[in-house]
């Protein structure tokens, strides 16, 4: 099929993968603009321009495809059959979703209609769901409220992170959107309405959003301290600087022996407090309870209290040090 396909980051390149390797001509791309990225801020290409390049297909970056006519000339004169869409980045407009012979579909990395919106990987992480997985669905105004064509599911693991559950779905949505067109072409596809009373939306994260509230439960912050993984990762205080935490076993307080065990520390309070003002709704519910918070360790492995049950760290990452085990954070690091 001729298409058009629209999407900017790395998981939207295996779509593109795949529906060029299924022989289907891509004749246009269309991807966010180049954005100024790290320390040096110098422009960066988008992911899938970068593959676009490679394939040799014509890329188009319009800061915003709503309000640019010439864009959106260029994609009519196409007369492509069918767009496909993967994390573009922008809503599209009822003049763009009426230019395909058959419409607009949609690559969304969600069982819908859970996970409407942004980062739907790491909330299905987060929420603790038991699986996952792909829709293919026939867009229309609203925010991925289209008819469901196909759907790929796809079973969590028991230490599943955002970034393991990303690659997971990222090639899954490749094969799932070779499926749909093929079956689009065969007029075998079947349109389900999406029940909008099941739905749930979802929105982005930032970088503070990985402060962790040592109040709540351990497998919540365990929960999120997978979901967050790689970006923007979970992270406390210790001492005045940052410490990232990147793998974790939840403890039941009620069951476990503290026996060799001593408190040598606690999460930094006021670091934690000043983030949370800074960037977070409800700041003073970071202020510290009881013991939560405080840090234990036999000398091998270390225990942080929380809100309900205990977090043994596995893997952690002190400000200006590499990722290292517990184990050999503890060789190097002595508590004040």
């Amino acid at each position: 099929m001729k298409l058009i396909f629209m999407g900017t980051p790395d998981f939207a390149v295996a779509t593109l993968d795949a529906l060029v390797k299924a022989g289907h001509d891509v004749a246009l791309v269309v991807t966010q603009p180049d954005r100024p990225k790290g320390r040096s801020h110098e422009l960066q290409k988008s992911d899938v321009k970068i593959a676009a390049e490679k394939y040799g297909i014509d890329v188009i970056t319009p800061e915003r495809i709503r309000k640019d006519e010439e864009a959106k000339t260029k994609m009519r004169a196409l007369h492509p059959d069918v767009i496909v869409v993967t994390a573009f980045g922008q809503i599209l407009p009822e003049d763009i979703l009426e230019i395909p012979k058959y419409g607009c579909i949609n690559v969304h990395a969600s069982l819908l209609p859970k996970y409407r919106g942004a980062a739907p990987i790491q909330w299905a992480v987060l929420n603790g769901e038991k699986e996952s997985g792909v829709t293919t669905m026939m867009m229309d105004k609203g925010l991925d409220t289209g008819d469901i064509l196909e759907v790929s599911r796809v079973p969590l693991a028991p230490k599943e992170t955002g970034g393991s559950l990303f690659e997971k779905l990222a090639v899954e949505g490749g094969k799932l959107i070779v499926k749909t067109l093929t079956d689009l072409e065969a007029g075998t596809l079947t349109r389900t309405r999406q029940d909008d009373t099941q739905a749930t939306k979802v929105g982005i994260f930032h970088k503070a959003s990985g402060l962790i509230n040592w109040n709540d439960p351990a497998l919540k912050i365990e929960r999120m301290i997978r979901g967050l993984n790689p970006w923007p990762s979970a992270f406390t205080y210790l001492a005045g600087k940052q410490l990232k935490l990147w793998d974790a076993d939840v403890l039941d307080d009620h069951s476990i022996s503290h026996d060799g065990y001593r408190m040598v520390a606690c999460v930094d309070e006021d670091k934690i407090r000043m983030t949370a003002e800074k960037a977070l709704p409800d700041p003073e519910d970071y202020r510290l309870k009881d013991q939560h918070g405080t840090i234990w360790t036999d000398g091998k492995t270390l225990r942080i209290m929380t809100g309900a049950g205990v977090l043994s760290i596995n893997e952690l990452q002190l400000e200006g040090k590499k990722r290292m085990t517990c184990a050999e954070f503890l060789r190097g690091h002595r508590f004040s």
